[in-house]
């Protein structure tokens, strides 16, 4: 079986240009599902001539032909007229709380649309995949909060706002830093505290920052109060920018959360309020820990929105809506996203102690953010299977380049590790501010 392998993939890179020996079985699974060409409706299966004996006239000639790229032809083979360019797609109607009416129950998807948003997903999810391994490996230590499950909000979120726009989230953060334009290499590098991570290796999992990105925070719920105040500063600068903060259904019980909500209303501050609601907090399901569940309810006099956190297209039209709100000068309004984690709360936490594997599984089954969106472009001819895996086999390669780096990158020296705590020089006498200084105790002087 191994031969007849061996003898397949080398055959097959011979016709796509590929390393021999460089494929893995499902990549050669791959390799073959590509030999299909879709012509008419019907699919034709091209078959291989055998190979000439070596040093014969055919091998020869075989070898000064150009070689095809089989995978590209198979995409190629299919015209962009063939494919669907925009299709309309019913969602399901948000709740409202506080609106006369909410945002539209369908939804324009234009085919670069889609195809751009499957990918961001399926990144985040690859991404996310690889931190798990990765951290299983002891590469990455401490905290580490996994987005997979979590995609379509990320992805929808960022899809509805501009990117003069402001976002602010709790510590389940690296889905938002990929949004905001972090590359999944930077990403990676900095779960495996390296120098060329985005915050050079000194923030880990919980502190990532971008351009109009205000990071992943680890106090459950203090993130909120400072997007209220970044949307404060865009009011007073009246620049027409709005901040989304995001929290989770745990930190929705925080005080901290409703003192800012009272002042967001009052002052009529651009905010976009988001609970992300996952139906876990830590391990306490939402129904143990809240009396009321209707997170979107919870702003009282803030108009809310009670949104299907799993539909990427849902999400992104709820948020156009919400922008524009904001906008508009009618102040804060709260979204609540109905979602989903695959992962446990951590990486420490192994997720089944709470919830079935059979709850997990039945929403991977169900509700799955990159299948939905993969099985409309499908089901709606707005793009091939071949072309999704293309793009598929692409992430994949993208993610392990940037594993690589965040294993092989140098970490900060220790020279590097005390600089920036401070924005200029640092005060004098100031305990810690020094790298390696000696410290002293004052109580036995």
């Amino acid at each position: 079986m191994r031969n007849m392998l061996n003898f397949i993939s080398t055959a097959l890179c011979r016709i796509t240009g590929r390393s021999v020996g460089a494929q893995t079985v499902s990549e050669l699974l791959i390799d073959l599902s590509e030999f299909v060409r879709v012509s008419s409706g019907e699919a034709q299966i091209r078959r291989l001539p055998p190979e000439p004996p070596p040093g014969s006239d055919r091998a020869a000639e075989l070898e000064s032909e150009p070689v095809e790229n089989t995978a590209s032809q198979v995409v190629a083979s299919r015209s962009f007229t063939d494919f669907t360019p925009e299709v309309t797609f019913s969602i399901r109607k948000c709740d409202v709380h506080g609106l006369e009416e909410g945002p539209p129950d369908s939804a324009v998807l234009t085919r670069d649309q889609g195809l751009d948003l499957y990918r961001c997903m399926q990144t985040i999810r690859r991404m996310e995949l690889k931190a798990d391994q990765l951290y299983k490996q002891k590469i990455i230590r401490g905290f580490c909060h996994l987005y997979d499950g979590q995609e379509a909000c990320a992805a929808g979120i960022e899809a509805a706002i501009d990117r003069t726009d402001h976002v602010i989230t709790a510590y389940r953060s690296h889905g938002f830093t990929f949004t905001r334009g972090v590359s999944a290499k930077e990403i990676l590098a900095e779960l495996t505290g390296r120098k060329g991570g985005v915050a050079k290796g000194k923030g880990g999992s919980m502190h990532m920052y971008a351009p109009h990105f205000y990071g992943g925070n680890g106090i459950v719920g203090a993130q909120v109060p400072l997007g209220a105040g970044v949307a404060l500063a865009c009011q007073y600068q009246g620049n027409n920018q709005i901040c989304v903060a995001l929290y989770g259904d745990g930190a929705a019980n925080q005080g901290q959360l409703f003192e800012v909500y009272n002042m967001a209303a009052l002052w009529k501050l651009p905010c976009v309020f988001v609970c992300e609601n996952n139906r876990y907090g830590m391990g306490t399901a939402v129904e143990r820990a809240a009396a009321s569940t209707d997170y979107y309810k919870r702003g009282d006099y803030i108009p809310g929105l009670r949104v299907d956190g799993m539909d990427v297209l849902c999400v992104r039209e709820a948020t156009k809506f919400a922008a524009e709100h904001c906008r508009s000068g009618k102040g804060p309004i709260l979204m609540e996203l109905q979602t989903y984690r695959y992962h446990g709360h951590s990486m420490s936490d192994p997720g089944v102690s709470y919830r079935t594997r059979e709850e997990i599984q039945e929403v991977r089954t169900k509700n799955d953010p990159i299948s939905m969106l993969k099985e409309r472009m499908l089901k709606n001819n707005m793009a091939s299977a071949e072309e999704l895996q293309e793009i598929d086999i692409e992430i994949r390669k993208e993610v392990e380049e940037a594993a690589q780096f965040a294993t092989s990158d140098p970490e900060p020296s220790l020279d590097d590790l005390c600089k920036y705590i401070y924005h200029n020089c640092p005060p004098v006498e100031v305990r810690g501010t020094h790298p390696w200084a000696k410290l002293v105790s004052v109580s036995n002087s």
